[in-house]
């Protein structure tokens, strides 16, 4: 299975990695991503073409490595990106400033679209220093969401120059991470453990909800909502741990599955297969969370390395859900979780996947494909 990544190394410290969206119709596999950098003399952020199908051996198996075709500077750390559209991404600074980046596919060059100084700040946005760091994007285009250190919650939207709505004093702690659940509704994690919904339609800046883990208030770095069934979101924090939240009931989540020995950095559902998701974490590793019911039928994904199936006995609230995810009877919680990559030592920071490839980017400097992640 290892033979079907590919590796390149870029003298970078990656921090995020993110496929361009496929247009609606599309059949193709994904073929171009973005990256950006953190910890760097000089960040930048890059588009790589996967490589070359075409250079599939008699086997099928994939040769080609990933290929830059072009890059820009990026000023200050890279949190967080997310694409607005096939040319145009988003990202997230430690600088406080989010930026809209666009690819030119003509002649291959990255240019600063537009540029929301400081949109995140500790004092006033007018100090010299007084940024905060932008910790997390999402988009659903033309609006874009932002969270920050400093616990503010903006909206922009692609066309406008100024936020379309800010909510200054959102948390009294960090927000790490910020996803839409449907238009009008986005939920963020903060560094106090707890998930909140927020209702932009509400002019009133508190929550519609708070939910949080029991306890030990451990900070929350991730989350994604299930792209099918909007109630089911996953977390990922400090510990290690994955957090599945069912957001109709209850304040806590509905299983904690032991997962990375560090850190989780990133958690994404596959967005057409949802019954596969994906970590990553500071711990080196990348697991493959498998719940598709017949797994016993499936052929190992990765035949050395970190297969494991495991069986998980869950505390669930609800006993009458139909999503794996969620899933109360003990006999149906087998789930085959693998490591796609045993032996890595440095932190696997960030994750995408779209349709049969997955991208990675690491601390050691170097970005991965997998294009055959169902093989």
């Amino acid at each position: 299975a290892m033979e079907d990544v590919s590796a390149k190394f870029v003298s970078q410290k990656i921090s995020r990695t993110r496929w361009r969206p496929l247009p609606a119709a599309s059949l193709q596999p994904p073929d171009l991503f973005a990256t950006g950098s953190w910890d760097n003399e000089d960040n930048r952020i890059s588009i790589w073409s996967a490589g070359d199908l075409g250079n599939a051996g008699l086997n099928g198996e994939y040769h080609g490595e990933p290929n830059l075709l072009c890059d820009i500077q990026h000023n200050g750390d890279v949190m967080d990106m997310q694409f607005l559209d096939q040319e145009r991404i988003v990202v997230a600074s430690s600088t406080g400033t989010v930026t809209i980046f666009r690819h030119h596919r003509n002649n291959q060059t990255l240019s600063a679209d537009h540029r929301w100084e400081k949109a995140h700040y500790h004092v006033d946005q007018d100090t010299a220093c007084g940024g905060a760091a932008c910790t997390g994007v999402v988009c659903n285009n033309p609006e874009i969401v932002t969270v920050g250190e400093d616990g503010r919650i903006n909206l922009f939207r692609a066309d406008q120059k100024d936020a379309v709505r800010t909510i200054d004093n959102a948390d009294s702690s960090t927000l790490h991470a910020v996803t839409f659940l449907r238009t009008t509704e986005i939920l963020t994690v903060n560094s106090i453990g707890q998930l909140k919904i927020w209702d932009l339609r509400q002019q009133r800046n508190e929550p519609s909800q708070i939910f949080s883990l029991a306890g030990d208030r451990v900070p929350l770095h991730c989350v994604d909502r299930h792209p099918n069934q909007q109630h089911i979101v996953a977390t990922g924090g400090q510990d290690g741990m994955l957090s599945i939240w069912d957001i109709r009931q209850g304040t806590m989540p509905v299983s904690l599955l032991n997962a990375h020995e560090a850190e989780m950095w990133e958690v994404h559902f596959h967005p057409s297969d949802p019954d596969h998701l994906f970590t990553c974490s500071e711990d080196g590793s990348l697991w493959h969370w498998d719940t598709s019911t017949n797994v016993s039928e499936k052929p190992s994904f990765l035949h050395q390395g970190g297969r494991s199936t495991a069986y998980l006995s869950h505390s669930t609230i609800n006993q009458s859900v139909v999503s794996a995810w969620l899933s109360s009877d003990p006999t149906k919680d087998r789930m085959e979780i693998t490591n796609l990559i045993p032996n890595q030592t440095l932190s696997v920071n960030s994750l995408d996947v779209l349709g049969p490839c997955l991208v990675y980017g690491t601390d050691a400097e170097a970005i991965y494909v997998n294009r055959q992640l169902f093989a």
